[in-house]
This record gives structure tokens, sequence and C-alpha cells, in this order.
């Protein structure tokens, strides 16, 4: 037994243990000092002389005898005890509704397409699936068998990264480095369509087909690049009949209100004044001209809400149908303000503010101011190209 592996306490002789030790000397006046050993568990007790010259007999006391465990050591239990543990086990599913409950994006567009992929794709496949059995390989191998464009996938990849992240923000798995970062989406980049854009002669015949007020939605769209969530989304307070100019600032999606889609986008145009008079004329026609009625109210919805997206594209359907244009959709008429921009030489710099692109390079956010007037130059020669013939000119009254 080592001195050094013991715990030694002296107590006096008017403890209780000291009393029930006997005097091994003989003499009950003596003084002496009990010396307390625990070693392995046990507790060990023998009497010392005061003149610690003579020895003792030494006599084991079992451990039931011994003091109880002091506060501090209950208190390590208690923390032990109470300490929360990692789960496992965390299903896909699982992780999943609480993402839905806590991280869904706001913006309604976005949210929509996320719940599709959910329910459509990651939902049916991985489930029942561990959040910490996800692995990259079977990942990859399960993307690229999906019937989706490969901008869709990546979507859906970004998706499953954004929930494996998720699961590490919320405690439901260990902080390490996401397993989704290392599946590759080949062709991610390749577009399946070319976007569609319209000649100036395609357009103007487009718009002798189209109806009232659509025929004034496309006029916009095209001459502002408007995406068509941000032109339903007009009131007529948006416009200022003094400054010429239109203020961009919401969009509707699946009659929604939102916010427009990225914070570069909210921005105030100015308006040729051939635009201007179209919307004058636009005014004057409609039902629902008060300062916060929707520019394209819907009659069916008796002004409460502007047209929604699906009778926008069965009217252009039908009015591209009529023209031999070929198919269009919504987006079409941003393509074509994008290629117009090009065709009368404006500069990259110009076109990417024109747009409202998020992604702005260095240089663009430097010259930025430099290429205001450049801007509106370019406006300018897009409404001319909109306007020009008889025919951009003339109205449908038709509804």
């Amino acid at each position: 037994m080592n001195d050094s592996d013991d715990e030694h306490h002296c107590l006096e002789p008017s403890s209780a243990l000291a009393r029930d030790a006997p005097d091994r000397a003989g003499s009950p006046s003596r003084r002496s000092s009990l010396l307390v050993s625990t070693t392995n568990g046990m507790l060990l007790a023998s009497t010392v002389p005061n003149s610690g010259m003579e020895s003792c007999h030494a006599e084991r006391i079992s451990s039931s005898r011994a003091s109880k465990p002091s506060a501090a050591w209950n208190e390590v239990e208690r923390l032990e005890t109470h300490q929360p543990k990692p789960k496992y086990g965390d299903t896909m599913r699982s992780v999943i509704a609480r993402y839905e409950a806590e991280r869904m994006p706001s913006r309604e567009s976005t949210a929509r397409v996320y719940r599709c992929f959910l329910k459509n794709h990651v939902l049916p496949k991985w489930a029942d699936t561990r959040i910490q059995d996800i692995q990259p390989r079977p990942v990859e191998l399960w993307l690229r068998e999906l019937p989706l464009s490969p901008k869709s996938k990546t979507h859906v990849r970004s998706l499953m990264h954004g929930l494996v992240e998720f699961a590490m923000w919320a405690g439901m798995l260990d902080i390490s480095r996401n397993p989704i970062s290392l599946v590759r989406n080949i062709g991610a980049t390749q577009k399946v369509r070319k976007a569609r854009s319209l000649t100036a002669e395609q357009f103007h015949a487009l718009l002798q087909e189209l109806h009232e007020p659509f025929a004034t939605m496309a006029l916009v769209s095209v001459c502002l690049g408007l995406r068509i969530s941000e032109a339903l989304a007009l009131r007529w307070s948006d416009v200022d009949w003094l400054d010429s100019t239109l203020n961009v600032q919401r969009g509707i999606v699946e009659q929604v209100v939102a916010d427009v889609k990225t914070k570069g986008s909210a921005r105030t145009f100015n308006l040729t004044g051939e635009l201007l008079e179209r919307l004058k004329s636009c005014k004057q026609r409609s039902e629902f001209s008060g300062t916060e009625d929707w520019i394209f109210a819907s009659p069916i919805k008796l002004g409460r809400l502007p047209y929604s997206y699906t009778g926008v594209w069965r009217e252009l359907v039908r009015a591209a149908e009529a023209a031999k244009v070929g198919h269009l959709g919504t987006h079409s008429f941003r393509h074509t303000h994008r290629s117009w921009l090009d065709a009368v030489g404006s500069s990259l710099a110009v076109q990417q503010k024109m747009m409202r692109h998020a992604d702005i390079r260095t240089t663009m956010n430097i010259y930025g101011d430099v290429v205001t007037d450049e801007m509106t130059t370019a406006g300018v020669k897009v409404s001319q190209l909109a306007f020009q013939g008889n025919g951009a000119q003339s109205e449908r009254n038709g509804s």
C-alpha cells in the first residue's frame, strides 16, 4: 500500500469513531488521535499517540460505515445524469419537417418550388434514411437519374445541402463537413432549351393580336425588362406622372404579394413619352383607376387582385399562335429586352444594370454612376424598337 495513494484524515477522539476504537496502550486518560485512511473503497482507522512515537494496531472498518459522498460529488453525478446526449436516428423525414417549420424561405415562389422538390423527389427516396447515413456517392447517383433539367437538379442538390446544414445547426447531426459538398452535378450549366426572345417584327405582330390590358403589359415588360411577377404587382400609385417614372418595389406569385426577387430588383425606371402615354390611355379605359388599384386588375376578381399568371399565359399562347411567332413564355419579354439592349449597342455593364442582375462585378460597382446616362439612352432605344411602326401604336380594345 502506497501512502501517496491514500487519503488521510486526522480525527479527534471525541468523534464517534474515536470513541469506538480501543485504546491499545491501556490508558483511558491518554489523548490520542485517530488516523483514518481510505484505500480502495475501504476505511482503515488506527490510533496515534500524541507523541507520535507509539504505533497502534489498525483495524479495518467496512465501507458501509464510510461517510456519505460530498455535495460536490453529488453535483457531478447530477450533471452527468442530466447532460443532454446527441440524438442519433433522426431521419430525413424528421429533418425536413423541422426545416419546413423553421427554415423554409419566406418568398412564396421559392417555398413553392422547394416543397415540390421535397414532395416529388427527396421524400420518396430519402424519407426513412437516417441523416447521419447520407453519403455523397448514393446522392450523386440518384441525382443523375432524376427526370429533371440540369438546372433543376442543381436546385435539388442545393436543397439537399441546405437540409444537412440545417440538421447540424439544429443539433440533429454532429458538426462536420457537409457530405453533399462532394456531390457533383455534371452538366449543370447546360440548358435544355434556349431562352426565347423576339425580333422587333415578331413583337409587333404579337402586339397586334394581344387584347388589352395584356398588350400594354407586354410593352411595359419588354421596354423595362420586368419579370411577369413585377408587372402584375404594379399599382397606379407606382407611376409618377410628373417625373415620368415607374417605381418597381413588389412582386406577386400565385396571388401572394411579396418583395421583389432580389434586393437589386427594386428600382425606379424612367419612362419614355410613348410608354407614359400608353399607361395614361390604359388608366382611362380601366374600371379600376384608383390610386391604390392594380394597373392590371382582374375584372373576374372585381379588381381586388391583378390577373393571374395562368390568365396571362393563356392569352399569350393564344396571341402567339394567331401571330405565328412560335411558342412563347411569360419570361420571353425579359429575354427580348436583354437581346434588344445588345442589338442597340449597349455595353455589358449597361446591360447588367438594366437587367438588375444581383451578380454585379466589382468594376460595375466602381463605375455604376458613370453609366447612368448610357442606361437612359439604351432604354430610349429599346422603347423605340417596341413602338416603331404604326402596328405598335394601334391598340386592341377587345378583351
